[in-house]
């Protein structure tokens, strides 16, 4: 029995076929390939490829069929096409060419369709008939545009403002891929009618016609103004509805009928021109003054303002005066009546008083005051140093003086040197303006021995008064002396201090007496081994201040270390003060470790300094 070597045979070579790699090769071996190329109307059989790669497999078999066959294109029933299968019946082969028709609604894209490699072109054959979008000037789609839209569909537009017409319009896509309907927009514009007739200016010039957001400002001619306005200059805009929103018209300036101007016969008088600068003979009604001979209508209407002014009766009575010039029982609009006060009052004439009242539109108006002298400067030399003002006694009500008082003297009731004083309206000062002698009072409250025996001579400015002081208590002076202030020293007399008070660990090193006056001291020392500490607010001394000791005094106690402490920490002394091994404040110890044994912790532990009677000691293992 023999073993056959499995082959592949390629049978198809010249049909169709433009190369075949290798080539002249026709037996392949399982596992080899041959790639094949087709000619440009052939391709790949099964396939649309041009060019493809085969193998022969194990079983002597081809993966797939290796040959060329004929390009044909297939019966396009997807392409819209009319009756495809009366159309494609006859030759279907690669560069085969076919008439044929679309179906409703669809145009043909060319007269007749072509077989290629990637089927029938062009490609689409048919494509459905639709309108592109369409293109309005100065107008936009009323939602969602397309590209295109198919036939019959229907869209509404809308005129951007300023273009007309303003409602949405729609219109629709006909069989011929056209729109129907309007299919423009057109410009809103404002058209300026009067532009000479009591027109002064107008900007822009020469120009009539305005697009819609436009303005013009007009300028009225003097006996012109606005139509339906009273203003000279005014700027109109044209609307996106094509109309002004105001009417830009000049018109002739009318002055109405005086109605409310208490004018008599007002319909009789005010009834022939009424225009810019027209002047008219009036009257006024009873009780009322005429302002003008003539009235004249200017832009503000009939001048002068007002036409008629109420009369005033009789002037008003005023407290304590009288008028100076009363002739008549009625008075026109503008006239004064002056005042003047009685005997023994002034006419107060600061802002808002006057001498006058005067008639305004039938009131009566201004403010007279009359302020009675009733106050006057008595002492104007005893303990006065100065006045303001000078050489004036007698003030008005609302007056002020000034008084400085002399280096001996305050004024009264006070302890003030200078004051100022008003004269008030019912004429009393506010306060009395004298100066008077300074003088101290008995010092009751001094801690002084019989103050009433000691201070009862003289009590003024400067006095001096030997004193002395209680049981307990320090005299501050060998006199005290009377002063603005009162009496000096302060205070006369201060309270004595007893024994000084005990300290721990410390004793006095001078106390001499059982009792201490103000300012003295007692110096204080700490006992054996007890170290005095003087920083800040320590010190050796305590102070006696009226009656109180007052100072800070600490001993910072010494540090002992017994045996048995050091060899139950594994220890014992190298330097330092050993006598009965008692070390003082911020005395430093020398340590080392017993023989065998290491210190635990840092080797600087092994020198220690005593704080306050506190000593760490260290630990030996």
């Amino acid at each position: 029995m023999s073993c056959t070597e499995v082959t592949c045979e390629l049978k198809s070579t010249t049909y169709g076929v433009e190369k075949i790699k290798p080539r002249g090769k026709t037996i392949f071996r399982a596992g080899e390939r041959v790639e094949i190329t087709c000619a440009e109307k052939y391709w790949i059989f099964f396939t649309k490829e041009i060019t493809k790669s085969f193998k022969c497999k194990d079983d002597g078999k081809w993966d797939n069929e290796p040959f060329c066959q004929d390009i044909k294109c297939e019966v396009p029933h997807d392409q819209d096409v009319f009756r495809p299968n009366f159309y494609f019946s006859g030759d279907m082969k690669f560069g085969a060419k076919q008439y044929y028709s679309c179906i409703s609604g669809y145009d043909q894209m060319a007269a007749e369709a072509t077989c290629t490699r990637d089927g029938w072109t062009p490609k689409p054959l048919c494509v459905e008939k639709m309108c592109a979008a369409p293109n309005i000037a100065n107008a936009k789609i009323v939602g969602e545009q397309r590209p295109k839209y198919k036939i019959s569909s229907k869209i509404q537009y809308k005129c951007n403002p300023g273009f007309e017409p303003e409602q949405p319009v729609q219109i629709t896509c006909n069989s011929q891929t056209e729109w129907t309907g309007i299919l423009q927009c057109t410009e809103v514009t404002c058209e300026l009618k009067s532009t000479t007739y009591g027109v002064e200016k107008i900007k822009p010039e020469d120009k009539a016609i305005f697009r819609a957001g436009e303005r013009v400002e007009i300028t009225c001619a003097e006996k012109y103004w606005i139509s339906f306005t009273k203003e000279i200059t005014k700027s109109f805009k044209c609307q996106d509805d094509g109309k002004w929103d105001n009417e830009p018209v000049c018109q002739d300036i009318k002055c109405e009928v005086p109605h409310d101007q208490d004018v008599f016969r007002p319909n009789f008088y005010f009834s022939g021109d009424m225009k810019f600068g027209a002047k008219q003979n009036y009257s006024c009604i009873s009780g009322y003054d005429q302002m003008a001979a003539e009235a004249t209508c200017t832009r503000d209407g009939w001048t002068p303002k007002p036409l008629c002014v109420e009369k005033c009766g009789l002037p008003p009575k005023v407290d304590f005066a009288d008028t100076t010039n009363m002739t008549k029982n009625e008075y026109n609009s503008g006239e004064k009546v002056e005042y003047s006060c009685f005997y023994k009052y002034t006419l107060d004439q600061h802002h808002p008083y006057s001498k006058y009242l005067t008639c305004e539109q039938g009131q009566w108006r201004g403010n007279i005051r009359c302020l009675k002298v009733t106050c006057e400067l008595k002492s104007t030399t005893y303990g006065v140093e100065k006045i303001k003002p000078e050489d004036k006694t007698i003030f008005r009500a609302g007056e002020r003086v000034e008084i400085t008082c002399a280096e001996k003297y305050w004024i009264s009731f006070t302890k003030e040197i200078t004051k100022s004083f008003k004269c008030q309206d019912d004429g009393k000062w506010d306060n009395e303006p004298v100066c008077q002698d300074i003088k101290c009072e008995v010092p009751h409250d001094q801690d002084v021995f019989r103050p009433n025996f000691y201070f009862s001579g003289d009590m003024k400015f400067g006095a001096k008064q030997n004193y002395s002081c209680i049981s307990g208590y320090d005299q501050m002076a060998a006199e005290a002396t009377c002063t603005r202030d009162g009496w000096t020293p302060k205070p006369l007399c201060v309270e004595k201090c007893g024994l000084p008070p005990k300290v721990d660990f410390a004793d006095t090193t001078n106390m001499t007496k059982n009792e201490y006056n103000s300012g003295e001291k007692v110096e204080y020392s700490c006992f054996y081994t007890y170290t005095l500490d003087q920083h800040h607010p320590y010190s050796k001394y305590l102070t006696c201040e009226q009656g109180q000791w007052r100072g800070n005094i600490r001993c910072l106690k010494p540090c002992s270390v017994t045996v048995e402490e050091m060899d139950k920490r594994g220890i014992r002394l190298r330097w330092g003060k050993q006598e009965n091994k008692i070390s003082t404040h911020e005395d430093q110890i020398g340590f080392e470790c017993q023989t065998g044994k290491n210190v635990k912790g840092n080797v600087n532990d092994l020198r220690q300094t005593c704080n306050d009677g506190v000593m760490n000691l260290p630990q030996c293992v």
